[in-house]
């Protein structure tokens, strides 16, 4: 088995307890991230006639959900959110959990109906997603995606758990439109650790693995969050990466010590 496919097996494992994990592990900080990740993008984003958004390594949905909320809050209308992830145990929590969001917006937003039928009511459910496509595929073939046909991408935490991060950007570029936005929000590599880092690293390297182990009951799945951004890129040697393929970044910015980067970048 080749790593890529060992990494998509991992994530099928752990997608039960994934969003409980994560929220403890974060403290719930990561929203905050995500959030202004949304609102940076639409200030660049011209998204004439509705957005096109592409979420990849989607993983249990929460990006999508956080397009949705920021689109209704800064006045962006949404054409079409799409999802893709390899792991089919996280598609599976995103559905169900998209559906309850979905639906439960729905539902705020109708006026009380005393004389609808069950029928309607089914059809109705059956349609709270349909601005909302998920799709099994990987960062580096978006082979569903047409070239040209995406106003914004997004990847939250998921570009270092790509073998092959040369080809997901590639292929970023290549469905992005002109002027299109790609937004990372990544765990990136220091490349010079002062005393601060090294603090963050005993949270990273000793305790995360702990209580994600136990949360999750796979210690191993959580070994492998410090190892993965220890073989990551810097957010400078990513910058240089998506200029390579047509991307020019336009805003960077890191948080909580350098642990997490927003990187926002536009295609030429």
């Amino acid at each position: 088995m080749d790593k890529q496919q060992q990494i998509i097996e991992m994530f099928d494992k752990i997608a039960p307890t994934y969003d409980s994990a994560n929220r403890i592990l974060s403290l719930g900080i990561d929203v905050a991230w995500r959030k202004e990740a949304c609102k940076k993008a639409f200030e660049f984003a011209r998204c004439e006639g509705g957005a096109m958004i592409l979420d990849v390594a989607c993983g249990t949905g929460d990006m999508i959900i956080h397009w949705r909320k920021n689109a209704t809050k800064f006045g962006k209308p949404i054409k079409k959110i799409i999802g893709i992830d390899p792991s089919e145990g996280m598609l599976e929590v995103a559905k169900k959990k998209l559906e309850n969001y979905l639906c439960d917006q729905k539902s705020k937003n109708k006026e009380p109906n005393d004389g609808e039928s069950p029928a309607q009511k089914s059809n109705d459910e059956k349609s709270c997603d349909k601005k909302v496509e998920l799709y099994l595929g990987e960062a580096k073939n978006l082979h569903m995606i047409d070239s040209g046909s995406m106003d914004i991408i997004s990847i939250a935490y998921g570009l270092r758990n790509v073998v092959d991060v040369s080809e997901a950007l590639n292929e970023f570029g290549r469905v992005l439109k002109k002027d299109g936005i790609l937004v990372v929000l990544e765990f990136t590599k220091k490349e010079k650790e002062n005393f601060l880092d090294k603090i963050t690293g005993i949270y990273t390297k000793k305790i995360l693995p702990l209580i994600g182990g136990l949360v999750s009951r796979n210690y191993k799945a959580y070994r492998y969050l410090p190892d993965s951004i220890g073989g990551f890129l810097s957010a400078r040697k990513l910058k240089e990466e998506l200029n390579k393929v047509g991307i020019e970044t336009r805003f960077i910015k890191s948080y909580s010590a350098g642990i997490s980067t927003l990187l926002i970048g536009i295609k030429r």
